[in-house]
């Protein structure tokens, strides 16, 4: 994810200070989920509107927890939003567009084809290309749109 994010965040121009911000970012974005049950974020099927309610609050948990650290205080609003939504139905603040800090978009993009070429508890992975695919079908709703773009045309080159 480094590796992708890195790559995107170059092509965006983002500040030297951003882009080593966003390293760490990566790495640590889901940190809140030590605070969730391993129950729930070991679980094979569906989860239940309580659990889906249990593993909202990892955003919130991470902003808490990288606020009280020093070296990861520059990045607790990016954890908070990383699961914000383009078009405001994300959580936990419902940000809309480019109320959502730019790294947070970021990362969007990268941890969803992170998350759909990899294995996971809950699902096998997909191709590559089945991934753009979905990147490209969500721009301009859960993701900012030029960014799924440049994601899917320059740093994956499809």
């Amino acid at each position: 994810m480094q590796h992708y994010c890195g790559a995107l965040g170059k092509i965006l121009s983002i500040s030297n200070k951003e882009l080593d911000e966003m390293s760490l970012f990566a790495m640590l974005h889901d940190i809140g989920k030590v605070g969730i049950n391993d129950a729930i974020l070991q679980k094979p099927s569906a989860l239940t509107d309580a659990e889906w309610l249990e593993m909202r609050k990892h955003p919130e948990i991470g902003f808490r927890i990288a606020q009280n650290n020093i070296d990861l205080a520059p990045i607790s609003e990016y954890i908070l939003a990383h699961h914000e939504r383009w078009d405001g139905k994300g959580y936990p603040r419902g940000l809309k567009g480019e109320e959502i800090p730019i790294l947070a978009r970021i990362l969007a993009v990268v941890d969803a084809f992170d998350a759909m070429t990899n294995e996971r508890i809950y699902s096998k992975p997909r191709s590559h290309e089945a991934a753009a695919e979905e990147i490209l079908r969500c721009a301009g709703s859960q993701f900012d749109p030029q960014i799924a773009q440049i994601f899917v045309s320059r740093v994956l080159g499809m």
